[in-house]
């Protein structure tokens, strides 16, 4: 696990099956079993760290989200409702993550000559203070957008897919990709207009 945040410590495993199933796992990691954690911890976690690297292409990067997954999960534990299996929801959660960190890379590296006019030179306090500003209007703006609205963005920004290809993953029209496009980025402008001006996303 990552140095900057601990996981629960580690407890003796109590007598059970040999290799219990993820449905005993996730039963007894409700319950609190910091054992159960490890043995989910140690079942799913290089699957992740592979999810997440597919998608933002560093290995060091992934294995960060692959640990806040993991992380997220003990302390989701009780409250947590799984619409489908563990498994499913792991890749899930480090898939979602990484396409978050790679939006919101992506957006900051197309704005970044007018981030860097607004927000002063590298290394000042104007700067940092102004940079962090910026990092934070980005997540919101792009946190309001619509379920459907926010994943054609991804698939377009992100992913790289033409609009075609995003009608025929999400089963939609062009005209409604198309349509769904120019809210997000009406959207985006309006919200990251103090600190982009007169650009196009």
């Amino acid at each position: 696990m990552s140095p900057r945040e601990k996981g629960p410590e580690s407890e003796p495993r109590p007598a059970g099956p040999p290799d219990p199933g993820d449905e005993d796992l996730w039963r007894e990691l409700r319950s609190g079993s910091q054992w159960a954690f490890d043995a989910i911890f140690r079942r799913h976690y290089a699957r992740l760290v592979l999810s997440a690297q597919a998608v933002v292409g560093e290995r060091a990067v992934a294995e960060e989200l692959a640990q806040d997954v993991m992380l997220e999960l003990w302390r989701r534990r009780a409250t947590l409702v799984l619409e489908s299996t563990l498994a499913a929801y792991l890749h899930r959660s480090a898939r979602n993550r990484a396409l978050n960190y790679v939006r919101h890379e992506r957006v900051i590296r197309d704005a970044e000559p007018e981030l860097t006019a607004t927000a002063g030179s590298p290394g000042t306090p104007d700067h940092d203070v102004r940079q962090a500003e910026i990092d934070a209007a980005v997540q919101a703006a792009i946190a309001v957008l619509p379920a459907r609205c926010r994943e054609v963005f991804e698939l377009s920004r992100v992913q790289g897919l033409r609009y075609a290809e995003i009608a025929s993953v999400m089963d939609i029209s062009v005209k409604t990709v198309e349509a769904q496009m120019v809210k997000a980025l009406r959207v985006l402008r309006e919200r990251l207009a103090p600190w982009l001006p007169d650009t196009d996303l």
